[in-house]
């Protein structure tokens, strides 16, 4: 039997999804309950919110990134060992990919994630400005489509024990009972930035605040006993394994990226190095050397412009990550790894490894992408095909002719060529999800283990051993 679980959806974005699904996570975990966190959609932010609250890894449910077989795979591997689950949704309820040819529930959508679960849906609605006429808002979202059952509703920012009355009466007309009124409190903002809220890593003890202060608002204004009792999910697959059929032979070290400024990253990424035969070993970019004995790199997104100057000056792991892409060791950087790896970033040096300078745009890139590999790398092969996601407002000018590492359409349908393949190294703004394809994992660390034994010999013939 799967875990219960109840996923937290609001008509639109701004209604308060976060804060409830944080508070939810961790009012339930102070009452003792192994609580499992998810997000739906490709957001690497929240979950690092969701962790805090439930003291486990925040994971994604995003069918248009890992495809719908993998969902309920994907919800099992993050919650066997769980009591309950809370899935915090992506903008409204119904609010998907669009496709104007496709029928049915919009791909990606938290609609879409709550039918492949079988779990009820929380509709959190955003009390200002509304009075009974809520009750239409509600009625709407619950019969919309008779696929998604609509077990409760929260009301957030509720202005008085008079309004709460009134929307109450509205929501029982609506037939959809009420199982929370949050009040209106301005003390839970957290800091935002141009791509959403700031990390959690990032806000340290701030974050920790805050996440205790929903935790303490959400216990003492929702019915958890009701939340609870609504819970549930129907999904008959086997939990996903990270298992890989032939992992390398021998053990090689893989560098993860860490900390404030390389947070955007799935789980199951390191969890499938590590199947693949790589020792993971994680560090910090901003103030670390690389692991001893490194073999490989990864480095994920984040928000490298805020710490340009930090970076810069750990010279040592930029020379160090340097010499490594010099041996043709596999290095696998997305997105903000991507702008790590070039000569500068808004004028601060950077690593070196690909010439080129990136800069920090007014302009937002953000979408889901179907993508080729337009050659051979440590980690695809030519003609490999994804869905991945961009998210990011820098831009990178390279200073030489690359390899490109993705070809695909952007948002108006143009086609471009994103990142760069040169030795060991593919780098490029594109975010994948290792879950689906993970014969890249199996790849790199071949890879790794090939530069390694590569290495080994060449010392020997240089009379180095």
């Amino acid at each position: 039997m799967s875990t219960p679980a109840v996923v937290i959806a609001a008509p639109s974005s701004g209604s308060g999804k976060t804060t409830v699904a944080t508070g939810l996570m961790g009012a339930f975990r102070r009452a003792g309950r192994t609580v499992a966190p998810f997000k739906v959609g490709p957001d690497f932010i929240d979950p690092g919110y969701h962790a805090l609250a439930s003291g486990r890894p925040g994971r994604n449910l995003d069918p248009v990134l890992v495809g719908d077989d993998l969902i309920g795979p994907l919800y099992r591997h993050g919650s066997d060992d769980a009591d309950l689950a809370v899935v915090e949704g992506v903008m409204g309820l119904f609010d998907g990919r669009i496709d104007p040819n496709a029928t049915g529930l919009a791909r990606g959508s938290t609609a879409q994630v709550a039918g492949l679960l079988g779990a009820p849906v929380i509709l959190l609605v955003d009390a200002r400005g509304q009075s009974h006429s809520i009750g239409a808002v509600v009625h709407g979202f619950s019969t919309f489509d008779s696929s998604v059952h609509l077990a409760g509703v929260i009301l957030n920012r509720v202005g008085s024990t008079r309004h709460e009355a009134v929307l109450r009466q509205g929501c029982e007309q609506a037939g959809v009972p009420v199982l929370g009124a949050i009040p209106r409190a301005d003390e839970l903002a957290v800091p935002s930035r141009h791509l959403g809220l700031v990390t959690a890593t990032e806000h340290g003890r701030h974050a920790v605040a805050a996440v205790e202060a929903m935790t303490t608002l959400v216990a003492k204004h929702v019915d958890l006993a009701a939340v609870a009792a609504v819970a549930r999910s129907h999904v008959a697959a086997e939990p996903w394994t990270p298992t890989i059929a032939e992992p390398a032979a021998g053990r090689v070290t893989v560098a993860l990226a860490a900390g404030r400024a390389f947070t955007f990253g799935y789980p199951e990424h390191a969890e499938l190095l590590a199947a693949a035969g790589a020792d993971v070993v994680a560090f910090d970019p901003l103030t670390d050397p690389l692991p001893r004995d490194t073999d490989a790199l990864v480095i994920p997104g984040g928000f490298p412009e805020q710490f340009t100057a930090e970076l810069s000056d750990n010279e040592v792991v930029r020379r160090q990550i340097r010499e490594l892409a010099s041996r043709g060791a596999p290095i696998h950087a997305e997105c903000a790894g991507l702008t790590y790896l070039v000569d500068d970033l808004d004028g601060h040096p950077m690593c070196g490894v690909v010439p080129g300078s990136a800069r920090f745009t007014e302009r937002l890139t953000l979408g889901y992408r179907d993508a080729v590999a337009l050659g051979d790398s440590s980690v695809h092969r030519a003609g490999a095909r994804v869905v991945g996601h961009e998210f990011h407002r820098t831009a990178v000018t390279f200073a030489g002719e690359y390899e490109p590492a993705w070809g695909f359409r952007d948002g108006t349908g143009a086609s471009v060529t994103d990142g760069a393949v040169t030795g060991g190294v593919h780098a490029a703004y594109l975010h994948v999800h290792a879950a689906a394809h993970p014969l890249a994992a199996t790849r790199f660390v071949g890879s790794a283990a090939t530069s390694k034994l590569a290495g080994w010999c060449a010392r020997e013939e240089r009379g180095l051993d």
